[in-house]
């Protein structure tokens, strides 16, 4: 993941999420990332994903390196931010380049990746990723990694994934009244992605469901790319909406109550378990069957798990999912998800947890935290990438010079070697003159 000149660098994630923001710092290694500290706030200046009020998230994400930097003792001055919301759109799309000198190198595969992104697109959009699901050098494709491959001509298929650009600024001028910098903006599954799956799973088909406050984010992967990306505009908060207006309580204690007694599977529940619940205004709290709570939150966990089948099947890859549902986001903490998504997506199902990392790991050992994680791990290897790019002039450079030398050391053995006929001319030269 790291080359020896980014080992020692810091890398932070700031995950902006509805209903809180975490920053998560860890420190490149030899052998990986090391995690120095995480600082996680609540969150109310989003809304689906989308901010909603720029002084309630600057003061959340304020409050979060604050309390990241007091943990890993280091000052942040530039993060990697995440970014979802229903505006996220995807798309495929192609692109083909010559291969210059007869072999793939990296300028090369940049290349066909820039023509590849190279389509109309809205003007009020972006182009925030360009993911390739494969490669293709001339009459062979299916390639993860063409560099130093020999052909004439390279293609690429890859996912465009396009945002609405105000809504990435608006993440960037939080940000920015921080006094910090935003190195890149990522897609939150994507990075979540990085931090929960493995190499077998992205081989063989996997899916990727966030289930976040404000949104549930879908990523597929196919035969180790990445096939889909969308979004859908429900979330945690919607749950916690139900059960306030359902059990008449206030938001904060029905947030409470959701994570502490729901359950996504009402038959889990036994008939003899009581909840007390907050009255609203001042009323007295009041015993009720844990049931209850239970019924108010398995049809809209139902929903959810209904609306993501459904994408699912729209893209045409429900049967090349071999792996399963990966689940990630605070959501699916909640008891008997996995079971209610097993039963409607009819496919085996997982709660991811961040791996791949060292250090403090306790503190981000949670679905919640794997956007954060991931994020981290998404910037080493973007430092790791530009270390690379900055060092292959160099090496096509001392390439080019030893070419030169074997010219110069060929002309200089040609010279010794003269041929007969032009040494008895010199020789008839000399006698003349």
């Amino acid at each position: 993941m790291s080359t020896s000149a980014s080992q020692g660098e810091i890398v932070v994630g700031l995950d902006i999420g509805t209903t809180k923001v975490c920053a998560v710092v860890g420190e490149i290694a030899e052998d990986g990332i090391t995690i120095l500290g995480v600082g996680s706030v609540p969150c109310r200046g989003l809304r689906k994903g989308i901010v909603s009020n720029i002084d309630w998230t600057v003061r959340a994400i304020k409050d979060a390196i604050e309390a990241a930097q007091t943990m890993a003792g280091v000052e942040i001055r530039t993060v990697y931010a995440g970014v979802a919301g229903s505006h996220i759109r995807s798309q495929s799309s192609d692109g083909v380049a010559a291969i210059a000198g007869g072999e793939v190198t990296r300028a090369d595969v940049e290349r066909v990746l820039e023509g590849a992104r190279a389509i109309p697109v809205d003007a009020d959009r972006q182009i925030l990723h360009v993911l390739p699901r494969e490669y293709v050098v001339d009459i062979q494709d299916g390639i993860r990694d063409p560099i130093g491959m020999s052909g004439v001509r390279l293609g690429a298929k890859v996912n465009l994934v396009t945002a609405a650009t105000s809504c990435v600024q608006n993440v960037i001028r939080c940000a920015e009244r921080c006094g910090l910098v935003v190195a890149d903006v990522v897609l939150e599954p994507l990075a979540s992605a990085e931090a929960i799956l493995s190499d077998d799973e992205r081989e063989i088909g996997v899916a990727v469901v966030d289930i976040g406050g404000g949104t549930t984010d879908i990523l597929i992967y196919v035969d180790g790319g990445i096939a889909h990306a969308s979004v859908i505009p429900v979330g945690g908060n919607n749950i916690t909406n139900d059960i306030a207006a359902g059990l008449r309580t206030p938001m904060a204690e029905a947030d409470r109550l959701k994570r502490l007694c729901g359950c996504a599977l009402g038959r889990m529940v036994a008939d003899d378990e009581d909840i007390e619940v907050p009255g609203v205004g001042g009323q007295k709290p009041r015993r009720t069957p844990r049931r209850v709570l239970s019924d108010i939150i398995e049809p809209r966990v139902e929903e959810i798990f209904a609306v993501v089948r459904k994408r699912i099947e729209d893209t045409g890859l429900l049967e090349q999912i071999s792996a399963g549902v990966v689940l990630t986001g605070g959501a699916v903490l909640l008891e008997g998800t996995t079971e209610l998504a097993e039963e409607i997506l009819g496919m085996p199902v997982r709660i991811g947890f961040p791996t791949g990392v060292r250090g403090i790991t306790q503190l981000v050992h949670g679905p919640q935290y794997a956007t954060g994680v991931g994020l981290v791990k998404y910037g080493a290897q973007a430092i790791a990438e530009g270390h690379a790019r900055a060092a292959a002039p160099a090496h096509s450079m001392m390439r080019m010079t030893a070419a030169a030398v074997k010219r110069n050391d060929d002309m200089a053995e040609g010279k010794d070697e003269m041929p007969k006929s032009s040494s008895k001319l010199w020789e008839w030269l000399k006698a003349a003159f």
